[in-house]
């Protein structure tokens, strides 16, 4: 459940108070007297068995018998009695609830639990949404709501404000009022025992009071609907969180090197960034980044300009730069000169643009101009210290007056001092200009809107075309079937890089030999310096036992490496147990980057890949990242650029740089090679050597979960469906790939587009298209495919011939189509064909409706929907469409030809 019923939250028509009171002090006067004095328009009726009236008005002494029908209720009682107040308010017609109470925890009481489950019991008969308990209330400025105990009611404002905890928000609130910030919405969750961070995403991410959302996390419980419901909103507006408990102690021990290194902060991280959210880390960081993202400003790139009167505020812009993602921009040589003509013989000649101490209003307008056109600059910072020789307001005027001209232009302030700089600031806050304190906090900022940039690019940014093959899916799943089949949950060596093979990751072939003796003889047919490694499921890190041997190079050699490392080992953990040696070829790329790759768990968001620095100092070393799969060659790239083992693997001096493409590549097999098996749970690749040449995974270790071998529902973003994939033939024998869309497909997207007659593209888009724009097609090939589902065919070539899609709504109700068939394909029964897939995949999913809007004048696609059951009726206000709607419950599956 998401946001059915939340309108009765954010707008109900009458709401009653069940466990008001009169008593001063008393949690339900305090309620009462925050709800009946915010100035709601509509009926609130009190709820108390012992009160005759509350503030006033007549009090009710049961919810049955309330005279009229509430949308919401807020309850301040006793757990004990609010599992049956639920209930008598759904039979009412109630049709949300905000439990503010606390008690149903087991650090409260023993049967805690047992009365939550109780109400949420009584609540789901009447779909009755529940907001807590163990909450601060609700409040909504746009409706006057402040159903709360809250120690004020905010102001209003554009910003949405969701809070896990309750004192955390009477803080951010208390916080908020000082510096006359406002709030459209502020939510407290608390136990989120019903609606939880992802069902507000979904709201608020359609309401039309809020700019801007802001998130205090402390944990999350669905992660698929987190991550869905956050990618939408962050998509229409800035998404900001601040994520509390960014400790790692309380991450349990993994059975791999990979397990052991994905701390839980880091997921939490790589959610947010992948969601296209900006994560802050402090609560002034929070109000800071609200300010300049809600500003409007938006970034082309990540270098700033500092214009200022004070060399030293310069400098220290300068240093807070050096350690954000932006960077100092390198001034064009125009710009320069441009300058020279401006300002004075002695301003700095670079960035920083010091102007001197004695700069007045049209000095600082002069230079500003010339900045804001420097094409090597995207953004400026104006920074102003206090001097008799001029004055700060006249300097913020100058300012204001350029950005009239230039609405939402690129340009952060700072002026430093107090009583010189209040007056300026005021200004700048007047007219929605960022300003900031001091230069540190400017420059953070502008890290939030390049982190921001970043997140929101990687959201909708094109990835590369595959330059790689299918998998040999079935050769790996016959592998992990046989471990599995034979009570086992860690392959061998050789196993696990069978399954690498099969994924096209490049591996050094591995033999297995049994005793010392077959060692040496592997050895000889091999040729060549060899490894040797001992051979136990027993024993995660060999080489903490001596059981790795490099470069050996005759059989003798070999053999004699075997006796000893197999004493010692026994010796070293006499409790493994000892199946033998693994003999590899080895291999001598002196130029090598030692690297590790591999997947983890996390408790929250699932499944997890990891890369970084390799070798066995791995976590010492502690250079990783992490990313939620699937991925794509964008993605693994980004994920790459944030280790310190990046700038090696750029190239440096007379070491050549890596094969990007291939370090990518395997990181994006890796994330596939787990959504086509869900049932492996860890692995390593550790180490990948990688250099010019391209990878090769030395060794590899993989452990398996039968039980996870179900489906993919513990990955917090579904991944790409491969076992959709097909072969269809048309009425005239062609043969066509269906599949569903992927990232990549964008380019193919948008020349079927291209190609197609301008009516046909008018009747799919119920208007003319001048152009496919990126981001309608990176919309539309970057789905979600546990909300959305787009099935393309696809010719040999890789041309798209037709595409039909389905969006559902967050209830998984219904669910809107749309299909498109590229002209010269029309009248092959192409389109007939892609209707009956879809909505055979609408049922499976269970989906109740189908419905779409088409142009009136659109026979064939209103003759199709009536072949297939569809009713058509009259559309929106717009005469010329209309609706057609298919009931998946009544209608029969219909026959494919």
């Amino acid at each position: 459940m998401t946001t059915r019923n939340l309108d009765a939250l954010f707008n109900p028509s009458a709401i009653a108070l069940v466990g008001a009171g009169n008593r001063p002090g008393s949690i339900g006067a305090v309620v009462a007297r925050n709800l009946f004095e915010a100035g709601f328009e509509g009926p609130i009726l009190s709820v108390n068995p012992k009160e005759r009236a509350v503030r006033s008005s007549l009090n009710y002494a049961a919810v049955k018998d309330l005279p009229i029908t509430v949308d919401l209720a807020v309850i301040t009682g006793p757990p004990d009695a609010i599992p049956q107040a639920i209930a008598d308010l759904g039979a009412k017609g109630c049709r949300a609830a905000v439990v503010i109470s606390g008690g149903f925890g087991t650090d409260d009481r023993v049967e805690g639990p047992e009365i939550r489950q109780r109400m949420l019991d009584a609540a789901k008969p009447h779909l009755l949404r529940i907001v807590g308990p163990n909450c601060l209330g609700f409040i909504s400025t746009a409706a006057r709501i402040n159903a709360s105990y809250a120690h004020l009611m905010p102001r209003k404002g554009d910003v949405a404000f969701v809070s896990q905890s309750a004192a955390m928000a009477t803080a951010v609130l208390d916080w908020a009022d000082g510096r006359g910030f406002g709030f459209s919405h502020v939510v407290s969750l608390g136990d989120k025992s019903d609606v939880d961070f992802g069902d507000m995403l979904d709201h608020l991410a359609l309401d039309a009071t809020t700019r801007a959302i802001v998130l205090y996390v402390e944990s999350i419980i669905d992660a698929r609907k987190f991550m869905s419901a956050g990618r939408i909103a962050a998509r229409t507006k800035p998404v900001i969180v601040i994520k509390s408990g960014r400790s790692a102690a309380g991450a349990t021990a993994a059975l791999s090197h990979t397990g052991a290194l994905a701390g839980s902060d880091a997921v939490y991280d790589a959610a947010f960034r992948r969601a296209g959210m900006l994560r802050v880390y402090e609560l002034r960081e929070l109000f800071e980044a609200v300010t300049t993202l809600s500003s409007g400003i938006r970034l082309t790139g990540d270098r700033l300009a500092i214009l200022t009167n004070s060399g030293g505020a310069g400098v220290l812009a300068t240093d807070a730069l050096d350690t954000s993602p932006g960077r100092l921009a390198a001034l064009a040589p125009e710009t320069v000169a441009r300058l020279d003509r401006l300002l004075p013989a002695h301003w700095s000649h670079g960035n920083p643009v010091g102007i001197a101490a004695d700069a007045l209003g049209k000095r600082y307008a002069d230079a500003l101009t010339a900045l804001l056109e420097d094409p090597g600059s995207d953004a400026t910072l104006v920074l102003n210290c206090p001097t008799a020789l001029a004055n700060s307001a006249e300097a913020a005027d100058a300012v204001i007056e350029i950005l009239s001209h230039r609405p939402r232009a690129p340009v952060l302030t700072c002026w430093l001092g107090d009583t010189a700089a209040s007056e300026a600031r005021r200004r700048f806050v007047a007219r929605r200009i960022p300003t900031y304190d001091t230069p540190d906090e400017a420059v953070r900022a502008f890290g939030h809107l390049v982190s921001y940039k970043r997140n929101q690019t990687l959201l909708m940014e094109t990835p590369p075309a595959r330059t790689f093959d299918e998998p040999d899916r079935d050769k790996a799943k016959q592998l992990v079937a046989a471990v599995i089949a034979a009570g086992r949950s860690v392959l061998t060596e050789v196993e696990a890089k069978a399954v690498l093979a099969a994924y096209d990751i490049p591996v050094v072939e591995t033999r297995i030999a049994r005793d010392p003796v077959e060692a040496g003889l592997v050895a000889a047919s091999i040729g060549g310096p060899v490894v040797l490694k001992i051979l136990s499921d027993d024993i995660i890190h060999k080489s903490d036992v001596g059981g790795v041997r490099l470069d050996l190079r005759t059989p003798a050699q070999v053999q004699e490496a075997a006796e000893l490392m197999l004493a010692g080992v026994r010796e070293r953990a006499p409790e493994a147990r000892i199946e033998g040696f693994t003999v590899q070829r080895m291999i001598h790329r002196p130029r090598a980057v030692e690297l590790i790759a591999g997947i983890a768990n996390d408790p929250t968001f699932g499944p997890v890949v990891l890369f970084g620095e390799g070798g066995t100092a791995v976590e010492v070393i502690a250079d990783r990242a992490v990313a939620l799969p699937p991925l794509n060659g964008r993605l693994a790239r980004e994920m790459i650029e944030r280790t310190r083992i990046a700038r090696r693997l750029a190239g440096y001096r007379d070491q050549p740089a890596a094969d990007m493409d291939a370090i990518a590549n395997t990181l994006v097999k890796v994330a596939e090679l787990l959504g086509d098996m869900p049932e492996i749970g860890e692995l390593d690749i550790n180490p990948l050597l990688a250099d010019e040449h391209g990878v090769i995974a030395l060794d590899a270790r993989i452990v398996v979960h039968p039980t996870r071998g179900v489906g993919t529902e513990r990955f917090a973003i579904k991944p790409f469906p491969s076992a959709m994939a097909r072969v269809m033939t048309l009425t005239d024998g062609q043969e066509l790939q269906l599949r569903p869309i992927r990232p990549e497909d964008e380019p193919a997207l948008g020349e079927m587009v291209r190609r197609s007659d301008p009516r046909d593209v008018r009747m799919r888009f119920l208007g003319s298209l001048k152009d496919f724009p990126h981001l309608m097609a990176a919309r539309l090939s970057q789905i979600d495919y546990d909300r959305e589902m787009a099935l393309v065919s696809v010719a040999a070539d890789g041309e798209i011939l037709g595409v039909v899609r389905i969006i559902a709504d967050p209830d998984n109700e219904a669910a809107e189509y749309a299909i498109m068939v590229r002209s010269d394909m029309k009248g092959r029964g192409l389109g007939y064909r892609l209707m009956n897939e879809i909505l055979d995949h609408a049922r499976r999913r269970g989906l109740k409706r189908i419905f779409g809007d088409v142009l009136r004048e659109n026979m064939p696609m209103l003759h199709l929907a009536q072949d297939l059951g569809f009713k058509v009726r009259p559309g929106c206000d717009d005469p010329t469409v209309v609706r057609v709607d298919l009931d998946l419950s009544a209608a029969q599956p219909a026959a494919t030809t």
